[in-house]
């Protein structure tokens, strides 16, 4: 498929936002766009397209930034080689979105039609191979394999996750444990590998290097979460993206779990009556949650485990990347409905 280039943006909030929270690394993070569309491009103009357009699908940049800011937060100035990994995790990041849009049926992502809409399924799938494959091509030119092998060890989390989560469809018995295990894999893990390596490529010790790892575990975590509140009461104009998915493919996320396990019997079998409709997400489904407290609980959830990671950067020093990874606690949590 040809035609003109599209522009990505986020809503004027959240780009204003993000703007502000990147200033100490907005530097670093041009250069690392940079990298992206030096590194994603093909001498074949149907290819070329394809993998240009994909990249436009990334958005927040928040992976390649939580480590840039781990990285400034801990050494101060950012190396050629942390910049080269925060690319690697940016192509992985969206090549997991690509993927997730095919088995989601998303037709909307960024405010843009996502590959799949715009091209079809095969497209999607082999672009986001492409992009795997070219991540770790990129992760192996560095001179230590490190980056290469913890990546390749997150990528293989978030695949199980995936994987995880799709023998859960339908399945309204899951419990909260399995729930978390799922989660923390399937998107924690991916925030925290870019905390991990932002700090041990800064040279910082084993104790500090574990702490931001669970810094970006916990705060992966939250994010998820708040997702699947978007999922269930956001707006697909203000989002950019394809919402009630998590419904529609019966998946069952936290505000689910969290209602069915507060419902009397006879609501819950009304519940599941409505959570197996073929319609997905409806207007009585949100009321039933909410009225059973599910919705407040999650979010509220989701501003513990953001609290959780705010208090393993005590130990930084105080400077404005250790703000802005503080900030991004809060981000995560409140993006517009």
């Amino acid at each position: 498929m040809q035609g003109t280039m599209a522009t990505a943006a986020p809503t004027a909030s959240q780009s204003e936002v993000l703007a502000s929270l990147y200033a100490p690394i907005a530097a670093e993070l041009s250069e690392v766009e940079r990298r992206l569309r030096a590194e994603l491009r093909s001498h074949d103009p149907f290819v070329d397209e394809l993998v240009r357009y994909g990249c436009l699908l990334g958005g927040k940049r928040l992976r390649p930034a939580l480590l840039l800011l781990t990285a400034q937060a801990l050494g101060g100035r950012v190396t050629a080689d942390q910049i080269t990994l925060a690319t690697v995790v940016e192509m992985i990041h969206t090549a997991t979105l690509v993927h997730d849009d095919v088995l989601d049926d998303a037709r909307m992502r960024r405010h843009l039609a996502t590959v799949n809409a715009r091209w079809d399924n095969e497209a999607s799938v082999l672009l986001g191979d492409f992009l795997f494959t070219h991540a770790f091509y990129l992760a192996s030119t560095l001179d230590s394999v490190i980056g290469c092998r913890l990546i390749g060890r997150a990528t293989n989390l978030v695949c199980e996750g995936e994987l995880r989560q799709k023998g859960t469809k339908g399945r309204f018995d899951v419990s909260e444990a399995e729930y978390f295990e799922i989660i923390a894999a399937k998107t924690a893990a991916l925030t925290a590998v870019s905390c991990e390596l932002g700090a041990l490529t800064s040279g910082a010790d084993e104790s500090l290097v574990r702490d931001m790892e669970h810094f970006g575990r916990e705060l992966g975590i939250a994010f998820q979460i708040a997702d699947d509140l978007l999922d269930v009461l956001g707006e697909e104009q203000v989002t950019g993206k394809s919402l009630g998915t998590d419904l529609e493919k019966q998946k069952p996320t936290l505000p689910v779990i969290r209602g069915l396990a507060r419902a009397e019997p006879a609501e819950r079998q009304r519940l599941l009556k409505m959570l197996q409709a073929p319609q997905g997400a409806n207007g009585a489904l949100v009321a039933c949650l909410q009225r059973l407290g599910a919705i407040d609980e999650t979010r509220q959830q989701a501003s513990e485990y953001a609290r959780r990671a705010r208090q393993r950067l005590q130990r930084l020093e105080a400077t404005p990347a250790r703000d802005v990874l503080t900030m991004l606690c809060e981000f995560v949590v409140s993006r517009p409905m």
